[in-house]
């Protein structure tokens, strides 16, 4: 096949489905509008620090090995994944902790001092999340959206199976009974920016991803994954043109007829893929009347997942009891996600994540000191809440938050960066800052994700986790190989 296709954005899933499809001997141009790859995932060095500036928990290490292999290689010959443990430090406003291991001689001895009765309970709802696992992956993880023709490898009773009518909350409060142990538990909604009060249960399957898979750290950085796939990529004979943005797709008669750079360039191809935000390709990429306005209305008007908001700091001083994650809890955990999604504002009391990768990688850092990557969960864009003029108190409070755990950062910070949602927009083209597209706290939001193939414009598709099968680093990656499956058999039938 000598067929060309051209991408749009080298972010993962762009990246993903370029190797792909040029180890099948395609030619791909992938079009960037950034001067680097990565997409969302990225990099600042500055003082002496380095800092992940998107993503920066890796599960699911079968996806990145299985990508490899796809064009012949070995992972370990372009990326160390290290494990980390724990996988994440759990600190709590009455004072008490917990390490959240794999090992679960490790983890119960900590439940059971928290909640005797629940160690039980906590094993029975690791068996409901893997079960919950077992059921969707082939169908809506691992393959194409469901279809007419897949829907037979679904039967109906397996429907009841994966908890679609309960929410999370609600199932976990079946399973344990401690409020710090469901705090913890529902946190897993937030890796798909949803909430654990609304999105449903079906989703406790993430649970199961990093509790029985792990949790990964490519060495150098997460942002080391962008690299080893831009090499691959490039070694395969991939053209990547950076600093370049797409002003549009272009569709006459109905078909994908190539892309028109900002500067004017147009690149022909009749294969193009989007690893942009669905939403964002609707508003901005394609011209009045290639969609229905009722979908682009429809589309446009989702509710969205949340942002966040970020502070890389470079700190002069270590501490000693924090793990590579850290996570410090609200007293309100409900209140939190009213704030985001009822309110539009970010928490008053907000929980705080921090990610110190010079735990596991000391050269991110000058002797002594660590990189704090700290983010909070915040409400995509809106009307609510104005970042320009209030994230610097906002930044404050956030600070305030760690000093009451006894982590005052302010003496020790001597470097500095706020991201806001609104940087994140401009950054990534994220439709309003949102990280994972349309919201998931509807009953089947989560699973039924926009198409990876247009139905509006044929030789259009989608990668990225605004699209099946969602958002996570091995879930974008696999959304860039259903694109390039997608693209493959319209060549081949």
């Amino acid at each position: 096949m000598n067929d060309s296709v051209v991408i749009i954005g080298a972010g993962i899933g762009g990246l993903s489905a370029a190797v792909r499809l040029a180890a099948r001997g395609l030619r791909v141009v992938i079009i960037e509008q950034n001067d680097r790859v990565g997409g969302k995932m990225g990099e600042i060095r500055a003082a002496g620090f380095r800092f992940d500036t998107g993503p920066s928990v890796i599960t699911m290490r079968p996806v990145f090995e299985d990508l490899f292999a796809a064009a012949g290689r070995r992972l370990s010959d372009y990326l160390t994944l290290l494990p980390v443990d724990p996988l994440t430090r759990y600190f709590y406003p009455d004072g008490s902790r917990l390490d959240l291991s794999r090992a679960l001689a490790d983890l119960l001895p900590q439940i059971e001092s928290f909640s005797p009765r629940d160690v039980d309970g906590y094993l029975r709802y690791l068996a409901h999340a893997s079960r919950i696992y077992r059921l969707t992956r082939r169908v809506f993880i691992f393959g194409p959206p469901l279809s007419l023709k897949s829907a037979p490898d679904f039967p109906l009773l397996d429907v009841f199976k994966i908890d679609p009518f309960r929410t999370m909350a609600g199932s976990i409060r079946s399973f344990v009974g401690d409020p710090r142990l469901r705090q913890l538990l529902g946190r897993f909604a937030t890796y798909v920016g949803a909430s654990p009060y609304q999105a449903p249960a079906t989703l406790n399957v993430i649970a199961a991803v990093e509790l029985a898979g792990g949790v990964w750290y490519p060495q150098g950085g997460v942002y080391a994954i962008a690299r080893a796939l831009e090499k691959l990529a490039r070694e395969l004979g991939v053209e990547i043109r950076l600093g370049t943005p797409v002003e549009r797709i272009e569709v006459r008669d109905g078909r994908v007829r190539g892309v028109t750079t900002r500067a004017g360039e147009f690149v022909p191809a009749e294969r193009v893929i989007a690893n942009v935000d669905v939403a964002a390709v609707y508003a901005k990429l394609l011209a009045p009347g290639v969609l229905p306005p009722r979908l682009l209305s429809r589309t446009l008007n989702r509710p969205p997942s949340c942002s966040g908001f970020l502070l890389l700091l470079g700190l002069d001083r270590a501490f000693p009891d924090l793990a590579h994650h850290n996570i410090f809890f609200s007293r309100d955990y409900r209140a939190e996600f009213d704030d985001i999604f009822r309110r539009g504002v970010p928490p008053a009391e907000p929980t705080v994540y921090a990610a110190i990768t010079s735990k596991t990688d000391p050269s991110h850092a000058p002797p002594g000191g660590e990189n704090w990557f700290v983010m909070v969960n915040a409400p995509a864009l809106g009307p609510a809440w104005d970042w320009e003029a209030q994230a610097a108190a906002y930044r404050d409070r956030v600070l305030d938050r760690l000093a009451a755990f006894g982590y005052d950062l302010r003496p020790a910070i001597r470097f500095e960066r706020i991201l806001t949602p609104a940087d994140i927009e401009r950054q990534t083209g994220a439709y309003r800052g949102a990280l994972y597209g349309a919201s998931s706290n509807q009953r089947l939001a989560a699973f039924l994700r926009p198409h990876n193939r247009s139905r509006q414009a044929r030789g259009l598709y989608f990668a990225g986790g605004t699209t099946h099968p969602g958002g996570g680093v091995p879930m974008v990656a696999l959304s860039g190989a259903v694109a390039a499956g997608m693209v493959l058999e319209d060549l081949e039938g």
